[in-house]
């Protein structure tokens, strides 16, 4: 009778600190809401105190990797090429000239006869991230110290260079980056884009605020010819999924800093389909996980919105439920309103906002499903990660 007592007793004491551990990580992702509310505000409000020397200029190619037409890509492509900054080259990589993107590039080069552009026909491999065999050799044709490097899918202003180039008044900077807002077409990149506003950026302010940026984002890399040496060249990440994290990454490891601009570039997302949509926030959950292990495993902390409804669930609906959704779900909207609406001026928070919960919830689960397994598709090919983040090609189905 009392070994059956004591067990009631036990698993009474279990189903009571599931509500308890629910309940702190929805205390958990308010305080982050809030930190990254003062985060990005502290970020944006010193920025603008920051006064830009218009007569720094310093010679820069632009790398542009090549593969397939993106939406909107004439678009995107030409606004490199009408830059209000006095010389710079730009130098477009395809691996072969089947490629769809090569149309645009060859109009890019017919119209802007004055600029300096090259475009380099090339299918010399360096490792298994055929995007950064294409950067290398791009990078061997580029005449300048300072290298700017940004996925063909990035459209800018043309105060676009004159302003990332600042931070490199200070030679102990070896990599800038930028942040970005997406432009979306379909709910299923409408939805991505809503996350990458007001989740992935939170996490960028935060980790900015906290320790300094030890990473770059592919919206923008620029990074010094030295540096890059320094590093091992892009044969040093040419096997690894996340080559944007790794150029930002190892330059820290040998005492260079990694600058977060305040320029914001708009990010063109290609229409998709649901399925390919989710499959390329897989890529990135996976590559994430096993690039940064510790700091995946955190973002259990951050996802309030899910928690919160399941600290609802397991109190039976009961009032406390309810009033810590209303808090954590209230506090995160006014997080994604800050960041997404005020500070990135992202067009698709300000037209869904109302759909971040939602979007909150998908990311909860694709987190989960990111938490197991290594293979990913990427580009018509089927890829393993290893532990420490590089690639190992599976199965190859490219169309050209």
């Amino acid at each position: 009778m009392m070994d059956s007592l004591k067990f009631v007793s036990l698993s009474y004491q279990g189903l009571s600190m599931i509500p308890f551990l629910l309940f702190c990580l929805c205390l958990s992702a308010c305080c982050f809401y809030c930190y990254a509310i003062y985060a990005a505000s502290t970020f944006f409000r010193r920025s603008h105190l920051i006064a830009q020397d218009k007569d720094i200029h310093p010679l820069l190619s632009i790398l542009k990797p090549i593969c397939g037409r993106d939406r909107e890509a004439y678009k995107n492509l030409a606004s490199f090429c009408q830059q209000d900054y006095p010389e710079y080259q730009i130098i477009f990589a395809v691996r072969n000239r089947q490629d769809p993107g090569l149309e645009v590039v060859q109009q890019i080069i017919h119209d802007f006869p004055n600029l300096e552009i090259q475009l380099v026909v090339s299918e010399n491999t360096i490792g298994t991230n055929l995007k950064v065999s294409n950067l290398a050799n791009a990078a061997a044709f580029a005449k300048h110290e300072i290298l700017v490097i940004a996925d063909s899918d990035i459209r800018v202003g043309r105060d676009y260079l004159r302003r990332i180039v600042q931070p490199l008044q200070d030679t102990n900077v070896g990599v800038v980056t930028c942040p970005y807002r997406s432009l979306a077409k379909g709910y299923a990149t409408t939805i991505e884009a809503l996350g990458s506003a007001t989740e992935f950026h939170a996490g960028v302010f935060v980790g900015r605020h906290l320790e300094g940026i030890k990473f770059a984002l592919g919206s923008t890399i620029v990074i010094r010819k030295q540096v890059l040496q320094v590093i091992g060249g892009f044969p040093a990440i040419a096997n690894y999924l996340e080559d944007d994290f790794q150029l930002g990454y190892l330059p820290t490891k040998f005492g260079y800093k990694v600058v977060l601009s305040d320029y914001v570039v708009e990010h063109v997302l290609t229409t998709s389909t649901l399925s390919d949509s989710i499959q390329r926030q897989i890529r990135w959950a996976r590559g994430t996980r096993v690039s940064r292990p510790l700091g995946y495993i955190g973002l259990i902390f951050t996802h309030g919105t899910a928690t919160s409804l399941l600290f609802l669930i397991a109190t039976g609906g009961s009032w406390l439920g309810w009033a810590g959704l209303g808090l954590t779900w209230s506090t995160r909207l006014f997080m994604a309103w800050i960041i997404g609406v005020h500070h990135l001026q992202d067009p698709a928070t300000k037209k869904f906002f109302w759909l971040v919960p939602l979007r909150d919830l998908i990311g909860f689960a694709l987190w989960c499903y990111g938490s197991v397994g290594r293979s990913i598709k990427w580009r018509g090919q089927k890829l393993q990660l290893t532990k420490n983040g590089q690639l190992l090609l599976l199965k190859t189905n490219l169309p050209y």
